[in-house]
């Protein structure tokens, strides 16, 4: 699809997952009524409330005592406690903008190489849902830096602090960015007429396995190598400093680890087998997704692969997040709030392998199709000695 049909539906993405979030972070305020909380009860407003204050202009408690500290020489309490609300209100500024700076150019290039036509529809709908989610994340991650120093305490421990920034305000964004995705592609349907039969990638099917299994072999080194317990261990305390930059092991978990698990030695082997059965689904997920993408994207360039191993893996970890909490008992007995709570984890940790594992099999794959390529166009040498 050519860009001036592609960036029509990036921008009504873009906007209305901008709008969609600032509208449920100004909703944020109506969970103190006394009536939401006698509707929702207690524990389910509280959950909300949680979810909903990362895209919120009403300030925490943690920046309103910030904003109470008294000023220096000179300044009154007043005049310091309104630079920290103010540097709240920058970040919540940049937040937005981000969200819509780092949605649209994603979309733009999925809309363009996995247009919604020809049966791809499911694709480019699952693709950019889980690219809206990647953009809100790296939102939060921008804006983090201002958010933090809104609370006054921005040189204590700052990268701890920013690792639990960027984990906030996710849940919300499984549901805005699902909107956005069916908006982006019903546009993209709309824009796509009359633009005549699009082309279709012609993959081997050995050279598209090949290069789904080099993106899924590194996907599977986060999950199963690096998230392994001693292994997650080593590698959050190895690195250890002082000052400001100090503790950077919370930070290279967001990044580098798409899980967590452990041995059966203190569990039963069938409560341990079911529990791995969502990091195998994951990896069934991001090999199927690899697998089927070359063939569904209009070239198979190394910038739409590497954004759709990205997509894939964000996917898997949503079907994995989505079995793990449908086969621990404990939810069911919370309701429908406690059981999205572990939704929309590990997005870094997800662009971080996705973009890897998105590279390594576009290599993969080019190579592949060249060898299969030259082989089919060596002629058959005949057997002079054979009539």
């Amino acid at each position: 699809m050519a860009y001036r049909r592609a960036v029509i539906p990036a921008l009504v993405g873009g906007v209305l997952l901008t709008a969609l979030l600032w509208w449920a972070g100004a909703s944020a305020q109506a969970l103190h009524l006394q009536g939401t909380t006698d509707v929702l009860g207690g524990r389910a407003a509280a959950d909300l409330q949680q979810w909903l204050t990362p895209w919120s202009y009403d300030p925490p408690d943690s920046v309103r005592f910030g904003a109470g500290v008294s000023g220096g020489t000179g300044e009154t309490a007043g005049t310091d406690g309104g630079r920290y609300l103010d540097l709240y209100a920058t970040a919540l500024q940049i937040r937005f903008a981000a969200v819509f700076a780092f949605f649209v150019p994603g979309a733009l290039l999925l809309v363009r190489r996995l247009p919604p036509v020809q049966g791809r529809m499911p694709a480019a709908l699952l693709a950019t849902w889980a690219w809206g989610l990647v953009a809100g994340t790296l939102a939060v991650t921008v804006s983090a830096p201002w958010l933090i120093a809104s609370q006054g305490h921005g040189s204590y421990r700052f990268l701890p602090q920013l690792a639990g920034v960027i984990s906030s305000g996710r849940q919300i964004l499984v549901l805005t960015a699902l909107v956005a995705a069916a908006a982006t592609v019903c546009a993209a349907c709309i824009t796509a007429k009359g633009a005549g039969p699009l082309p279709q990638e012609i993959v081997p099917a050995r050279a598209a396995r090949l290069a789904a299994s080099a993106g899924t072999a590194v996907v599977a080194l986060s999950l199963v190598v690096l998230s392994y317990q001693s292994v997650a261990g080593a590698l959050q305390t190895a690195f250890t400093g002082g000052g400001l930059l100090a503790e950077p092991g919370d930070l290279l978990r967001q990044w580098l680890l798409l899980g967590a698990w452990a041995g059966p030695a203190d569990t039963p082997l069938g409560d341990w087998l079911l529990y791995r059965a969502a990091d195998a689904l994951l990896l069934v997920v991001v090999w199927w997704s690899l697998r089927r993408l070359p063939g569904l994207l209009t070239r198979a360039t190394v910038p739409a692969m590497a954004v759709g191993a990205v997509c894939a893996t964000v996917l898997g970890l949503l079907s994995s997040q989505v079995l793990r909490t449908v086969t621990d008992g404990a939810g069911m007995r919370w309701g429908l709030i406690y059981l999205s709570t572990g939704l929309g984890g590990g997005v870094p940790a997800a662009l971080t392998w996705g973009l890897v594992a998105g590279v390594a099999a576009a290599v993969t794959l080019r190579v592949a199709v060249r060898r299969t390529q030259a082989a089919d166009a060596t002629p058959a040498v005949q057997d002079p000695a054979r009539p």
